[in-house]
């Protein structure tokens, strides 16, 4: 069985990068557009990880997080933050909400896949 994954990121085009780097790997892919979309979408699905953006509109990543983390058959998704964001303040942030890694974009894939290894068991 593969495992999934959801991207949540408001730009397209990141979600469509991301997702043809984790299809390459084997995964499966689930895409949302925002926080909510993503909480949406999770309904009655099995996610292995979820990497999220910060800045969203509706609903942002640490919003997100936080929500997730209240829902007792998701807050053990681990999940892992793909930002623009660098600070440490907004670091400490996500980490206190649940984030299990934090990748500042632009990235490259072998850095995304190097952190998917570390936050998905075999």
């Amino acid at each position: 069985m593969p495992k999934t994954i959801m991207i949540v990121d408001d730009s397209a085009s990141l979600r469509q990068v991301v997702k043809m780097t984790l299809k390459k790997a084997g995964y499966e892919v689930l895409e949302a557009k925002d926080g909510q979309d993503a909480l949406n979408k999770l309904a009655g699905k099995k996610v292995h990880l979820i990497i999220s953006d910060l800045n969203m509109p509706v609903m942002d990543g640490i919003t997100f997080i936080k929500e997730l983390k209240k829902s007792p058959t998701h807050k053990f998704i681990p999940v892992m933050m793909l930002t623009t964001e660098s600070q440490k303040s907004k670091m400490m942030e996500g980490k206190a909400a649940g984030a299990k890694a934090w990748l500042i974009k632009p990235f490259k894939p072998e850095q995304l896949m190097a952190a998917i290894d570390k936050l998905i068991l075999p």
